[in-house]
């Protein structure tokens, strides 16, 4: 049975199903339980004391290619697998720290990035990290054009400048020449946070290339990095395994290996925390982490990320297209409600789509479910009856339960909508083909710490053309296109004066507000892990480029 066959069945199967399938996880897994006395939680760890091994949902991982790898849970692998030029101080996100890179430079104009490459890095083959390997790296991303060139086309990169525009002057100096204007800083951000910034080992890649791909096939399920950790194997929707690399310029990782296993039911994976069949899980359900924490041995370890839960809807729809009817739906969303019973261990109620803990961020508008308000905006558009829709959305928590809210909440003004639950490839794969009514998702820029970040993926949309295919932007997917504000975002990035940006910043959000914009935010991301007390020096990334490196576990009593 598929996930989303689950979900549709009665609550009352769904718990016989469930319950079946724990007992034949318990069956499964008790040769690894047999050391446990009874009592859960209060067992010691059955997981060799020199191995990680999580639990999580691997269903939007698709790729591990650093030139088309997109979401959160790539992020933390490529940050495993892969080294940056720089980082950010996972307690000070704005901090820009060394890393492949020992030192760099901003050219007085802004216009130029200089990089000057520590000596003495190996990549797991064995072969020295050269200036060379950054430069090819970054150009690959351009020349592929997959979906994580969109950061670099927005700064003005294509396949046809990179090569004159990034290049190596010898095996330690990268430069960076920039082919228009713009805040150096979000370069430097990006090359910080993004799955697309990582040094790959030029020769180990182009050893496995296929009629021009640049190693793209090979690299869908290997890597070739120079990080902490080495791929040993990856079985989509099954399990990753990682193991220590010794010749590591940090010195080696603590952990000799790390397992990451795909678990999508909450329920299994709390079973197996408290047996110790776990070390640590992430996307539990609010029940679980509550029941978790208060087991003894148990932590549960939460981090704000820049990404925002939202309602998006199309405008390539005539209904939606009509700003009456956004904002009637903008009326329909019972924030508190959502946010008060779904969302504590995801997210926090936030409707800007700026991030929360940017100085640029607005004070929230205060939007609040309004059935009688949508009401008279609908008549008003022509739709005094309602109308009927469908709402796209991954078949996961939270985002099953926002739809859920959702769907009930429009049905009060007349709205009747379908929830169409699927993958994150199908759901998303719709927004990009501008396919869809309603979609309840996750984006944003996120990882990088400013305004930009999250205004380019959510709202810029430059060109509107269906031929455009600006699949990254989310802004294009729903066909929301505002001239004004495009002009308004291009001017805050270029805008050297601090304090004239920070103004220009809470223009756009108040503009946006007025033209309500097809993507609703209600929520922001917050990400809980539950990790058994045993794991020591655990510190997750807020742009979710967490590292394992020092992570380590206590003997065993």
């Amino acid at each position: 049975m598929s996930h989303d066959e689950f979900l549709m069945l009665p609550a009352p199967r769904r718990r016989r199903v469930l319950q079946a399938a724990l007992a034949g996880a318990c069956t499964v897994l008790a040769p690894l339980g047999a050391a446990h006395a009874a009592g859960g939680g209060s067992a010691a760890s059955a997981t060799p004391e020199d191995q990680l091994i999580m639990g999580i949902s691997m269903n939007n991982l698709l790729s591990l290619d650093p030139a088309s790898a997109t979401g959160n849970g790539v992020v933390e692998i490529a940050a495993n697998l892969y080294d940056y030029l720089i980082e950010l101080d996972p307690e000070s996100t704005t901090r820009i720290l060394p890393g492949l890179a020992e030192r760099w430079d901003v050219a007085a104009d802004g216009r130029s990035l200089r990089f000057t490459l520590r000596s003495g890095v190996l990549f797991h083959s064995g072969t020295p990290v050269t200036a060379h390997d950054a430069a090819w790296s970054l150009r690959r991303v351009l020349q592929l054009n997959l979906a994580l060139a969109s950061p670099w086309k927005s700064y003005g990169f294509s396949a046809k400048n990179v090569d004159r525009l990034v290049r190596a002057e010898d095996d330690r100096m990268l430069v960076i020449d920039l082919p228009a204007p713009t805040d150096p800083k979000m370069v430097l951000y990006t090359l910080a946070t993004s799955v697309s910034a990582v040094v790959l080992d030029r020769g180990e890649v182009l050893k496995h290339e296929k009629n021009g791909d640049l190693g793209s096939a090979w690299l869908t399920t290997h890597a070739a990095g120079s990080g902490p950790f080495r791929l040993d194997q990856w079985r989509a929707k099954e399990i990753l395994m990682m193991s220590r690399n010794d010749a590591y310029w940090r010195g080696p990782a603590r952990l000799r290996r790390v397992v990451m296993r795909h678990i999508t039911e909450s329920q299994s994976m709390r079973l197996m925390l408290a047996r110790g069949d776990l070390d640590m899980a992430t996307g539990l359900s609010v029940p679980d982490i509550n029941a978790l924490k208060a087991m003894p041995g148990l932590v549960a370890h939460t981090v704000q990320r820049g990404t925002l839960y939202y309602v998006a809807m199309s405008m390539q729809d005539a209904k939606f297209a009509d700003v009456r009817v956004r904002r009637a739906v903008r009326k329909l969303i019972d924030y508190s409600g959502i946010n008060g019973t779904v969302m504590p261990y995801y997210g926090l109620l936030h409707q800007r789509p700026v991030p929360l803990g940017l100085a640029a961020t607005l004070p929230e508008p205060g939007y609040a479910l309004d059935v009688a308000g949508a009401r008279a905006l609908l008549a008003e558009a022509g739709f005094a009856n309602g109308f009927s829709t469908t709402i796209r959305v991954v078949a996961e928590a939270p985002f099953v339960n926002i739809a859920t809210s959702l769907q009930a909440t429009l049905a009060q003004a007349g709205i009747e909508a379908a929830v169409l639950p699927g993958t994150g490839n199908q759901v998303y794969g719709a927004m990009r083909e501008r396919k869809f009514e309603i979609v309840v998702g996750r984006g944003g820029g996120g990882a990088e710490p400013h305004p930009h970040s999250s205004l380019r993926a959510l709202v810029y949309n430059p060109d509107n053309r269906d031929a455009a295919r600006l699949t990254n932007f989310q802004g294009w997917r729903t066909g929301f296109h505002s001239p004004a504000m495009n002009r308004m975002i291009e001017s805050a990035l270029l805008e050297p004066d601090a304090e004239r940006q920070l103004k220009a910043y809470q223009d756009i959000q108040r503009a946006y507000d007025e033209e309500v914009g097809a993507i609703q935010p209600l929520s922001q991301m917050v990400e809980t892990v539950v990790y058994r007390d045993t794991v020591r020096g655990y510190v997750g990334h807020p742009s979710a480029t967490t590292r394992l490196h020092g992570v380590h576990k206590a003997p065993r009593a």
